[in-house]
């Protein structure tokens, strides 16, 4: 189940989020989303543990649990649907 952490600490780095989350069961997958010109963390970051039952006690157990003085938020992703790109309406006169 992949799971989406909000509100991250800039400071908390992909392997203290591992660890956090690798209480809770077996990790697959852990991309803490960073800002391409900086390089510095959005805040935000996908983790995608393998067990749902795993999945769903971290996320009762860490929603809205404060790390490094934040309160993070904890839910399944939800899956992007690609739409395709709209046609420009041209106007002929």
């Amino acid at each position: 189940m992949k799971l989406l952490v909000r509100n991250l600490a800039r400071t908390t780095t992909e392997q203290e989020l591992k660890a956090i989350f690798a209480d809770f069961g077996r990790v697959q997958s852990c991309n803490l989303v960073l800002d391409k010109a900086t390089g510095k963390s959005k805040g935000f970051a996908f983790v995608e543990m393998p067990k749902v039952g795993e999945a769903k006690v971290a996320i009762q157990k860490l929603n809205n649990k404060d790390i490094a003085g934040n309160k993070i938020r904890v839910k399944k992703a939800e899956n992007k649907v690609a739409t395709p790109p709209r046609a420009s309406k041209d106007v002929e006169k």
